[in-house]
């Protein structure tokens, strides 16, 4: 799930976050910017924020992804996740991942024994490793700089509003996806809509918005179970 979620995400994200040049009238100046400088303007606004939240469903093959996360800059993030039914609550707090999953998940995992045992509890696991991907998660900058490393071709789709915010949206023709800049203020990515079986929507916001991050109690290390 991690990968695929990642991998929807840079078919999507970056390739309309990379061509938030869309056009528009007024406001941060992105609409009349070039494909490339909206980038670098986009990335420079998420690099300057403290905190982002980040929200939305995917279709990772027949599989439905959930997300609702709130990423601390260079700190970690927290909220939960699930594919296919099966949820989890996360934590990341510096170099520690910690998952608390529902019944279904450690029983689909880890079998009736481990649904029993680790039901309604945290373990803990570095955030390196087979979690790696997971952690990267929430990162906000990390995330976000991968989703803009590569895109295909980029076609302006004009300015808009999203939840009452002037955007611009600008769509990947070669892998679909639309992103929608503000137009507005600093030029934040806020929201990502892709059509199809593999589409969903993902809306980034609360930028700076103050999140506190703290390891749950009493966390099971899972080193324990090598």
């Amino acid at each position: 799930m991690r990968s695929r979620f990642a991998a929807w995400a840079a078919c999507s994200l970056l390739a309309a976050c990379a061509v938030s040049a869309c056009g528009g009238s007024s406001g941060n100046g992105v609409a009349s910017k070039t494909p490339d400088q909206i980038v670098t303007a986009a990335l420079g606004a998420v690099d300057a924020a403290k905190s982002a939240h980040i929200s939305g469903s995917v279709t990772s093959g027949t599989s439905p992804i959930t997300l609702n996360l709130d990423l601390v800059s260079g700190k970690g993030g927290r909220g939960q996740m699930s594919e296919g039914g099966l949820g989890f609550k996360i934590e990341v707090v510096g170099n520690e991942v910690y998952i608390n999953g529902s019944p279904a998940f450690w029983k689909h995992f880890g079998g009736a024994a481990a649904a029993q045992v680790f039901d309604g509890k945290w373990l803990k696991a570095p955030a390196s490793g087979q979690f790696a991907s997971l952690a990267q998660l929430s990162n906000l900058h990390a995330l976000l700089g991968t989703v803009l490393s590569t895109h295909g071709n980029l076609t302006k789709t004009g300015a808009t509003t999203v939840d009452g915010q002037s955007v611009v949206g600008v769509r990947d023709t070669t892998q679909g996806g639309t992103l929608y800049v503000e137009t507005t203020g600093k030029p934040y990515p806020i929201e990502i809509l892709k059509g199809g079986t593999a589409g969903g929507r993902i809306v980034l916001g609360s930028f700076n918005a103050p999140v506190s991050l703290k390891p749950p109690a009493n966390a099971i290390d899972i080193s324990k179970f090598k």
